[in-house]
């Protein structure tokens, strides 16, 4: 009993879109530096006035 099979293959190739990650990045850098401002300011400036 021959059986003759076709076996079809698919590839997914997955695109990574370097403009999506790099304007991700730039936002969350953006957080920290927000984050860190905010942080300095109250170290140095409202710190000391208590």
């Amino acid at each position: 009993m021959d059986k003759n099979v076709d076996i079809e293959r698919h590839e997914v190739h997955e695109k990574s879109d370097s403009s999506m990650v790099w304007s991700t990045f730039i936002k969350y850098a953006a957080y920290l530096v927000i984050f860190f401002g905010v942080l300095y300011l109250i170290i140095y400036y409202l710190l000391p006035l208590v």
